[in-house]
């Protein structure tokens, strides 16, 4: 990506115009990666009339900034952001929860600026351009189908690192808002699935993207259908143990959709074999993993050893000889990105992995059983949110998870032990290192798993 603006109507005032409104706005949103650290520089990389400024009505423009902040481990110059910004001579008031700010000075002195995708005028033209396929300065818009118009959208509140659209019940749109150079996994992979003729997965309709042919381009925003009417798997999970109904026939079932996902991205997409030197960098990963939050939390201290000798395992086995096949896999999978549809059939979501990650390492292929440990710690988390907690509850349904899975890819999980329990460690590990910083009240739930793990020798 260039970082010059893309447009020739893009004054080089624009930005240091905006940046105290930015400087403040930014950090305070919840898909702002950089919270805890101060902002000290920002720079444009693009700006794209997306409606053009006029006397009367709003116009939006598309950047792409670059944030400045000490101790990123991005690269040196800063996180990409996407940002759409309305902008009008006075916000109405249904818009005042949306506002930024007004500009003091440059092309948009006197204006007021405000996120773009609050304003529904503003968030149907996004899709307006989406059903019109073809460059628009450095971005590109692309479709495989035909989208209906008139569509009246209405913004999710339920995304985190990401923000959502959702027009006339029929479509979501996913607007990625931390950019990386390349295509990102939550575009790829359901394309992937689509071609392979895989139904678990809901195929992209129309995506945009940087794209004036230099350079990798960025996915920045993806359309699929809404599953409307569907409920999420974690819901579903609670509902069943608030009423003390099993689970296990839902988890069999979500077994079988998962290995139906993991044989059709090995059809589609190429798959390795990890030897010696892969297996010995997964172990270094997880372990320094390891060591840094013990380092964060000192109550992993004790289970140290323990922890650490499950990765060891999986190490052994590779010298040995031993050898896994790696695949593109879900990477964040979890009970929160499965839904149960209308027909009662399980759709797998939500294939961006994990966002703090960089997108080369979320790309890479993995084994399969990494998804799978995943979905364990899930049922265990589910199992333990509702006091006193319910661990027969979660081990029932991993139980039936994994039988499901094996039905579905002719392959056990269970048969795996050393990595399936490597694999849930990791996982383990990220969890008390993010319930320590975000939600200390959830602690106890991963610490428990932790304890389990630590004192595991072979067996899941």
């Amino acid at each position: 990506m260039s970082e010059t603006a893309s447009t020739a109507r893009a004054p080089v005032a624009l930005l240091p115009s905006l940046v105290p409104l930015l400087h403040d706005w930014l950090p305070r949103q919840r898909w702002f990666a950089g919270k805890g650290r101060p902002v000290t520089g920002f720079a444009l990389v693009s700006v794209t009339e997306l409606l053009p400024l006029d006397t009367t009505g709003p116009g939006l423009l598309h950047l792409l900034v670059r944030v400045q902040q000490p101790g990123l481990n991005t690269a040196a110059q800063g996180d990409c952001y996407q940002l759409l910004l309305g902008v009008r001579h006075d916000l109405p008031h249904r818009l005042a929860s949306a506002r930024i700010g007004r500009v003091q000075d440059g092309p948009l002195a006197g204006r007021t600026v405000y996120e773009g995708l609050s304003d529904p005028r503003l968030a149907a033209l996004l899709l307006e351009r989406l059903r019109t396929p073809g460059p628009l300065g450095p971005l590109r818009f692309s479709r495989t189908v035909a989208i209906p118009e008139g569509l009246t959208p209405r913004v999710l509140d339920a995304e985190q690192s990401n923000s959502s659209l959702v027009y006339g019940d029929s479509y979501i749109l996913k607007v990625f808002r931390r950019v990386y150079p390349g295509a990102n996994p939550d575009l790829e992979l359901p394309l992937a699935l689509a071609r392979a003729g895989c139904a678990r997965v809901p195929a992209p309709v129309a995506w945009y993207e940087t794209g004036n042919g230099r350079g990798e381009a960025s996915t920045l925003g993806v359309l699929q259908p809404y599953l409307r009417g569907s409920q999420d798997g974690w819901q579903l999970a609670l509902d069943a143990l608030g009423a003390g109904r099993a689970f296990t026939a839902e988890a069999r079932a979500l077994g079988r959709a998962t290995a139906e996902v993991h044989t059709a991205l090995a059809d589609a997409l190429p798959t390795v074999a990890l030897g010696r030197p892969q297996t010995e960098n997964l172990v270094h990963g997880m372990s320094r993993r390891l060591d840094a939050a013990a380092q964060a939390v000192p109550a992993l201290m004790p289970f140290v050893p323990g922890l650490r000798a499950a990765f060891e395992a999986v190490g052994g086995a590779g010298r040995d000889g031993g050898l896994w096949r790696a695949q593109r896999v879900h990477g964040d999978l979890h009970l929160g990105q499965i839904l149960r549809t209308q027909d009662g059939d399980w759709s797998v979501i939500d294939f961006e992995g994990e966002p703090a990650k960089p997108l080369a390492e979320r790309r890479r292929p993995q084994p399969p059983v990494r998804d799978v440990a995943g979905m364990l710690r899930s049922f265990d988390y589910a199992a333990r949110s509702l006091p006193p907690g319910n661990p027969d509850w979660a081990e029932r349904c991993r139980d039936a998870y994994c039988t499901g899975y094996a039905e579905g890819s002719g392959t056990d999980p269970r048969d795996e032990p050393a990595l399936l329990r490597a694999y849930e460690t990791d996982k383990a590990v990220y969890e008390v290192l993010y319930e320590a910083r975000h939600r200390p009240d959830w602690l106890p739930v991963p610490m428990a798993a932790i304890r389990r793990l630590a004192a595991q020798t072979t067996t899941p």
